[in-house]
């Protein structure tokens, strides 16, 4: 774990994105794909690569996805702005979409940005219930970086965030969830303590979405539990009995994918790679469960222990790679060190 006794590292907040991006192009090959040709996609492909055996551009190229471009552009935004600015942030899901820049857009995030570009304002562009898709949750991670030391703004930004694109509760939920993880796995010793780790985060959401807090509340009891039979359970949580979504595995649901991501970092805190392989193991939407692990576990673990012969490679239609990633998060970890931020707009 990178966490010095001084507090949070540089190493951290660069992991956490770096992390997510990997984690997030190495899920993409087999997005939709179901839980036995994503576990045999780890054995053949994502463990060689790791061992060494580099794969091919045509293969592989490290591109990721919209998961991480909206979280790249919320880290952009919150820089820039020198805190939230949900103007500056919708005008950026809204230019990204409108120039075909996005890589497997969500639907409710896709109708959230044709409705910005028609000049609706942010606050009223999102989808409305009951669509609770988890792309609220996919970009939230830069949140729990940059307002680690003021959690009442944070829990305000994770939600404002996400109204942008969705307008349930669960989503809400979700988001919050989602950027406090983050933020607490920056205190020392967070992770280490698994039932009051998931407890204060099911505390913050329960405001929002009281089932979904329970759920997040009770994964521990999971933890120790074959991932077989967790993924049964994760995989229908919160969906309505006899629901059918046609999507093998965890679909774009918001709270499993969030149940999921959180079960597979913590089954691993240790190893990202070993987190990454269980939240693709599970088949379905695993380019959003992978980015959100991998935010996860980069940001418990550095950079330093995220497998870096693949995290060189990733890009963004060949920009936006390693190095410009980098200094992103670097330039991230400035400001939320700095006097606590504010917001803007």
């Amino acid at each position: 774990m990178a966490t010095s006794s001084t507090g949070p590292t540089r190493s951290q907040y660069v992991g956490c994105l770096i992390g997510e991006c990997l984690g997030d192009a190495l899920g993409r090959p087999v997005e939709g794909y179901d839980a036995d040709a994503c576990q045999q996609y780890i054995r053949e492909a994502l463990r060689r690569w790791v061992d060494g055996e580099l794969p091919d551009l045509i293969d592989w190229s490290g591109q990721y996805t919209d998961d991480s471009q909206l979280a790249r552009e919320l880290r952009e935004s919150l820089v820039t702005q020198r805190g939230w600015n949900p103007v500056d942030y919708a005008d950026r899901i809204a230019r990204m979409f409108r120039e075909d820049r996005v890589v497997g857009r969500g639907i409710a995030c896709d109708n959230a940005a044709r409705r910005l570009n028609r000049g609706i304002a942010w606050d009223q562009a999102g989808d409305p219930a009951p669509s609770a898709g988890n792309g609220t949750i996919m970009r939230a991670a830069p949140i729990g970086l940059y307002y680690l030391r003021n959690r009442r703004e944070l829990t305000t930004v994770a939600k404002e965030q996400g109204w942008i694109t969705h307008h349930d509760p669960r989503c809400a939920a979700g988001s919050v969830g989602m950027a406090l993880a983050v933020a607490l796995i920056l205190d020392d010793g967070a992770v280490d303590r698994p039932i009051d780790f998931l407890g204060r985060l099911a505390a913050a959401m329960e405001p929002y979405h009281a089932e979904f807090a329970r759920l997040i509340e009770e994964l521990w009891m999971w933890l120790d539990r074959p991932e077989a039979q967790a993924r049964a359970h994760i995989c229908g949580a919160g969906k309505a009995q006899g629901f059918e979504d046609g999507w093998p595995g965890i679909s774009p649901f918001v709270i499993p994918s969030l149940l999921w991501s959180l079960y597979a970092f913590l089954r691993h805190p240790d190893s990202y790679v070993d987190a990454i392989s269980a939240a693709i193991a599970v088949g379905g939407d695993v380019d959003t469960t992978a980015a959100m692990t991998g935010a996860l576990s980069g940001t418990h673990l550095g950079i330093e222990g995220v497998p870096r012969a693949l995290a060189m490679r990733v890009n963004d239609f060949g920009q936006w790679g390693y190095r410009e990633l980098e200094t992103l998060a670097e330039a991230a970890f400035v400001h939320a060190m700095a006097d606590s931020p504010g917001r803007n707009g």
